[in-house]
């Protein structure tokens, strides 16, 4: 073997760990880069759809989970519930909530998919408090016409629990539904809509 030889090898030798190296670096440095094209997780939570297990709510129960940054409540209502809520149509701002910020398959005076679920964003519509759910009949600080519903301390509005604004209240409209649809019986997605399964 002579110099010329190890001259050569050497050089395959050199290119080829060169090419390696500098493939293993270009690798390295596009993998972050891509990356970078996906949100963040913080970009995700906030605008990302929710999914809620509400199997265990019970009648009665609200529960609260986050989406888009803001409360968004799911109550179980009973069938005296329902009923109270036909009771208010008088009381109520646009009882069938034809002016309501909520999607157009909502419709009628129980704002929801399923009448037993109410789903609203708990956010008062005045100046952006959170109201208190009070499901509690004839409670002594509201009034014996109190049918239960959602009280906003701040400023005093009221609305029912199909989240309908009062009549003469701070408040200009109902409680916003937000889009949503059911995966199961058991499971709810805040955040898309039905047609979007």
């Amino acid at each position: 073997m002579n110099n010329g030889d190890v001259s050569q090898s050497r050089r395959r030798f050199l290119i080829g760990a060169t090419s390696v190296v500098g493939g293993v670096g270009v690798v390295g440095a596009a993998v972050p880069f891509v990356a970078s094209w996906n949100p963040s997780d913080r970009a995700k939570a906030a605008g990302a759809p929710v999914s809620v297990n509400i199997g265990k709510v019970e009648p009665g129960q609200q529960i609260t989970v986050e989406w888009r940054g803001k409360p968004v409540w799911v109550v179980r209502r009973t069938e005296k519930m329902l009923e109270n809520i036909e009771k208010l149509n008088d009381v109520v701002k646009d009882p069938m909530s034809e002016e309501a910020a909520q999607p157009p398959y909502i419709e009628g005076i129980y704002r929801a998919i399923k009448d037993e679920y109410l789903i609203v964003v708990g956010i008062c519509t005045h100046l952006g408090c959170s109201p208190n759910y009070r499901p509690e009949v004839a409670p002594a600080d509201l009034g014996e016409n109190w049918l239960g519903g959602f009280f906003c301390a701040c400023h005093g509005s009221k609305y029912d629990l199909a989240g309908r604004v009062y009549e003469n209240q701070p408040a200009p409209s109902h409680l916003e539904v937000p889009p949503y649809r059911y995966e199961t019986a058991d499971t709810v997605t805040v955040g898309l809509d039905p047609e979007a399964a």
